[in-house]
């Protein structure tokens, strides 16, 4: 058996203030693929469970209508920069078109933004920290929070607390905000019938089971009886020690040949075509070029937002 903690010594070789976005690429793709992006997902349901930002969602018809393709459409612009990085074309391309999406809803108070920022850093850290089959390490940590630190300065958050540390009691501090809101409980309820559709085995009860009190509350979605709660925790610990044990290294990484493959977009997609058809054309700054620092701004043309059709991220 390959040894299970290779990847992670090389992990611990790196400076997470340089190297950050190969850790995180390496954390996606091949320590954590399955529980890092059901981390993920539950961040963007916590999210729009914001009294303000859920009844924008609802406004909108995004969430409640058009589930599965914003759900599509959110998970591949946040992997195309993920697995792309910042300055590579694709990247850029991924960042311009969520800017070009967010710019109407400016007058959306600059800590909601940083809520939802927040939420992407703290949400699947804690789910690896309970059900991972190891913990994150402290470059992990790291690496993380510089991502999602950089992610907010080229879409032009402010506020961004200026440490990991700092970032997780900014959060535990706002996400008291959360109450019982009718347009959390739409979207919530939306998003798991969409996951039911998926996975039919899966029931209210298991989904319920998988959110924390305060989110229950906020989504109005009753609290499971204590054997589900109880059983599904066993059955992810168990899980976790299978995968400590037994399990294997991944040989190939998520999203190998940069391929991400959707319901929506079985033959593909156009970077520049996802969202809502409605978002503004694109502005000089909104691939976050300008903030950036980097000294070259590179030209986006058809070419450059093709379909991924490259390997990108990772240290194995």
């Amino acid at each position: 058996m390959r040894d299970r903690y290779a990847t992670l010594r090389r992990i611990q070789a790196l400076d997470p203030a340089r190297d950050y976005l190969a850790i995180y690429q390496t954390m996606l793709r091949f320590e954590f693929p399955w529980d890092l992006r059901f981390g993920i997902n539950l961040a963007f349901n916590r999210s729009f469970a914001m009294p303000p930002v859920a009844a924008l969602l609802v406004g909108t018809g995004e969430l409640t209508e058009r589930t599965r393709k914003r759900i599509d459409d959110t998970g591949i612009l946040m992997y195309e920069i993920v697995l792309n990085g910042f300055d590579h074309p694709r990247g850029r391309a991924a960042l311009r078109r969520v800017n070009q999406i967010h710019r109407p809803y400016r007058d959306v108070p600059g800590d909601e933004y940083l809520y939802v920022l927040a939420c992407a850093v703290v949400i699947p850290l804690r789910w690896l920290d309970r059900y991972g089959w190891r913990q994150p390490c402290c470059h992990e940590r790291e690496a993380t929070y510089r991502f999602f630190r950089e992610l907010g300065r080229r879409m032009h958050i402010t506020g961004i607390p200026e440490s990991a540390d700092d970032l997780h009691s900014w959060f535990e501090a706002y996400d008291r905000r959360l109450v019982p809101d009718d347009n959390a409980a739409a979207i919530e309820r939306a998003t798991r019938m969409h996951l039911r559709k998926r996975l039919p085995l899966l029931t209210d009860a298991l989904i319920g089971a998988v959110y924390d009190d305060r989110f229950r509350a906020a989504a109005k979605v009753a609290r499971p009886p204590w054997r589900v709660r109880a059983g599904l925790h066993a059955a992810l610990r168990a899980r976790a020690r299978w995968l400590r044990h037994l399990g294997r290294p991944r040989r190939t990484g998520l999203f190998e040949g940069g391929v991400i493959t959707t319901a929506t977009y079985p033959d593909g997609y156009e970077i520049a075509e996802l969202g809502p058809a409605s978002a503004l054309p694109d502005r000089p700054d909104d691939d976050g070029g300008e903030d950036a620092g980097d000294g070259q701004r590179q030209q986006q043309t058809e070419g450059q937002v093709q379909r991924l059709d490259r390997s990108h991220g990772g240290i194995p």
